[in-house]
């Protein structure tokens, strides 16, 4: 693996290098300014990756709202170019077929509905190809042949709808009247804005769509309602043939359902799901033959999760990323084999977002690893280059050393995760530790780039944490079998391991056993909650974030109660009413001597706030250590740049005053953002 540098790149980083030599670590203050790509579209010659780059609203500046998306080129030498900057939001880009224009997604100018635009390679300015009338485009797909473009949209709504809602009429019958996304095949040639097409007549809520090669059929998913349970647990693959307009083929597979994709010549369909209705995870692939109907496991033992397919575009051969443990590897299986080949060994990168050249001559990717977020990679042969340097600040920062690790739990079960080691850490002394726990549980942290707003990873290690990612058991990446060893055992074996992890890494004379954190969202959110209550003689301070606190009051206030049952729980709560408050963090905090800070989306549908809510005041009435801290307009996760930095000081400074100031009393509940606001607006009027 090689990185290209360029004149541009050069410039860039001296640039901005002049911006960042207060430090030379990274520190919360430079989590805000992360840039990462979003996706990359390889050109059909295979010679330009045309990819989309997040840019972070800036703090005290611009108002309230989710990070930008920008649009760029870069060849196969490294020279990006870029194509439509600023404060915009581009998305879903794609190549024409003759490779002289890009596709994309975008509300530009006066816009008020997101619309399909595309934009010359060569030189101009985007054009809008053509808008639905009071509605938006959530996605399309062009035909082959560049006459024709699927799209999904929302319907229309009713006239009457927004003023009856002026008039007082708000009445919500809850999960009744859901609307479906709809399919529409549209006419380039006849495409006139704005437009209002009849929808196909699918049952059901369309999901994704994919034409074959020669533009005849399309390969449609559908569920039976808009619910978020109906798209984990019930969705289905179609074949629809564009002519006629109907479904010709479906496809049965049980369980979670993931993407799917027609082979070169239409014959085969590639398809990633589940084994079984209680698979967590949609980490196996299928083959399904068009002729027959028949669809089989393809790689019926493979030890990993296949996470993102592409077929080659002249042989029956497919491309495929698959996430084993901690590493990922990028690999190629011909039909007729269930032996592949490996083409990027683990280690190199983590890999996600395959894009294939119609001369399969290059592959583009994202990617990341423990020095940098996601970049655009190109794969020729076996060998891979990294075209992009969206942060040539962090070539300035000194990184902590870190690897994965693996060892046996308690009764044998392999665990592991992984570590970032303190910056500047010397062998024979003990650190604090931040225990970062994923969500889930049908995930894994992997080994690359660990830090964001919610994990500590390199600037926890530049504060003199190491910080431990841990892997277990019920996580992705070993299997079916190991994903599901967590299922009907709440809070049990899966958070032992939590603690078995812990013990390791004391045994190793890395961490002070008196000063260890624990955090997560989600998932990661009740093993937080958890290790703060029934675990707290192993915990010095936790922090919580949308997290599970009651599992009898959550399953009856969450979207995915089918999911929890048939992946999760495998039981209901009437069944067993008292394991279900026993594996609650609510049942132990009695016990809980662990300073525990609550963080939560006001709006979050996953896991409800009041979740938050019910631990919060079960620890408050008994005189814990608790705060409780709720982000108006987020969900599961905080997705807006001042959410996000708000989070990252309440978490660092909460880790902070109890593992490395070692105080008893909690920190001042106020962030002093007005003081910020100043400086901020200060050094703008300096400029």
């Amino acid at each position: 693996m090689k990185l290209l540098t360029t004149a541009l790149a050069l410039a860039t980083a001296m640039g901005t290098s002049l911006s960042a030599q207060a430090s030379d670590t990274i520190t919360v203050e430079d989590i805000p300014k992360i840039k990462s790509v979003i996706q990359t579209a390889i050109s059909p010659d295979g010679e330009q990756v045309a990819f989309t780059r997040s840019l972070p609203r800036e703090l005290y500046v611009d108002k309230n709202g989710y990070n930008y998306s920008e649009l760029y080129v870069v060849d196969d030498e490294g020279v990006e170019r870029p194509f439509i900057t600023g404060k915009v939001n581009i998305k879903s880009i794609s190549w024409s077929a003759d490779g002289q224009d890009i596709y994309f997604l975008a509300k530009l100018g006066e816009d008020k509905h997101t619309a399909l635009y595309h934009i010359p390679v060569d030189g101009g300015q985007a054009q809008q190809v053509f808008a639905l009338k009071g509605r938006s485009i959530s996605s399309y797909e062009l035909s082959p042949t560049g006459k024709q473009v699927a799209i999904l949209a929302m319907p229309s709504k009713d006239k009457s709808e927004k003023e009856l809602k002026k008039l007082g009429f708000m009445a919500e019958v809850y999960e009744q009247g859901l609307k479906n996304k709809q399919l529409h095949l549209i006419d380039l040639a006849k495409a006139d804005k704005p437009l209002d097409p009849e929808a196909i007549d699918i049952d059901g809520y369309v999901s994704d769509m994919n034409y074959a090669d020669d533009g005849s059929k399309l390969l449609v998913k559908t569920q039976p309602t808009a619910l978020i349970d109906d798209k984990y647990m019930k969705s289905q693959w179609h074949l629809f043939d564009v002519q006629s307009k109907a479904v010709t083929l479906s496809f049965k597979t049980e369980g979670k359902l993931g993407d799917a994709e027609l082979s070169h010549d239409g014959r085969y369909v590639a398809i990633l799901g589940a084994e079984d209705k209680h698979d967590p995870a949609t980490g196996r692939l299928y083959l399904a033959d068009t002729q027959s109907g028949e669809i089989k496991e393809w790689l019926p033992d493979f030890m990993g999760h296949i996470a993102d397919i592409e077929w080659a575009n002249t042989e029956n051969t497919l491309n495929f990323i698959a996430a084993v443990s901690p590493e990922t590897f990028v690999g190629q299986i011909e039909v007729g084999d269930e032996d592949y080949d490996t083409l990027i060994e683990q280690g190199e990168f983590i890999a996600s977002r395959l894009s294939v050249s119609d001369s399969d001559k290059t592959i583009a990717l994202r990617a990341n690893t423990a020095k940098h977020p996601n970049e655009v990679f190109m794969i020729r042969g076996d060998e891979a280059t990294r075209l992009s340097d969206s942060n040539p600040w962090l070539n300035d920062k000194r990184f902590a050393k870190q690897q994965a690790l693996s060892f046996e739990a308690r009764d044998g079960v392999e665990i592991g995760g992984v570590l970032v080691y303190p910056l500047d850490y010397q062998e024979g002394q003990r650190y604090p530790l931040i225990m970062a726990v994923h969500g889930g549980p049908e995930s894994h942290d992997k080994n690359g780039w660990v830090t964001s707003y919610s994990d500590p990873g390199q600037m926890g290690a530049a504060r003199g944490y190491a910080v431990f990612y841990p892997n277990y058991r019920g996580s992705t990446g070993k299997g079916v079998a190991y994903s599901k060893l967590g299922q009907n055992d709440y809070a049990g074996k899966e958070f032992d391991d939590l603690v078995d992890m812990k013990q390791y890494l004391v045994k190793m004379g890395l961490v002070d056993s008196d000063r260890v954190g624990i955090t997560g969202g989600s998932y990661g959110g009740y093993a937080s909650a958890w290790g703060a209550t029934k675990l707290t003689e192993h915990f010095a301070a936790s922090v919580m974030f949308v997290g599970v606190t009651n599992q009898l009051s959550k399953f009856g206030t969450t979207d995915i109660s089918n999911e929890m049952y048939l992946v999760h729980a495998r039981s209901y709560p009437w069944e067993k009413w008292q394991w279900y408050l026993e594996r609650s963090p609510i049942y132990w905090a009695g016990q809980s001597k662990t300073p525990l800070l609550i963080m939560h989306g006001k709006d979050d549908p996953r896991v409800h706030p009041a979740q938050s809510m019910e631990l919060y005041r079960y620890m408050k009435v008994q005189g814990k250590d608790v705060r409780l801290v709720y982000y108006p307009g987020e969900g599961h996760g905080n997705r807006r740049v001042a959410a996000q930095y708000d989070y990252s000081l309440r978490l660092m400074r909460w880790m902070d005053n109890y593992l490395m100031e070692g105080n008893k009393d909690m920190p001042d509940y106020k962030i002093d953002h007005a003081s910020k606001l100043k400086a901020v607006k200060d050094a703008n009027k300096a400029d």
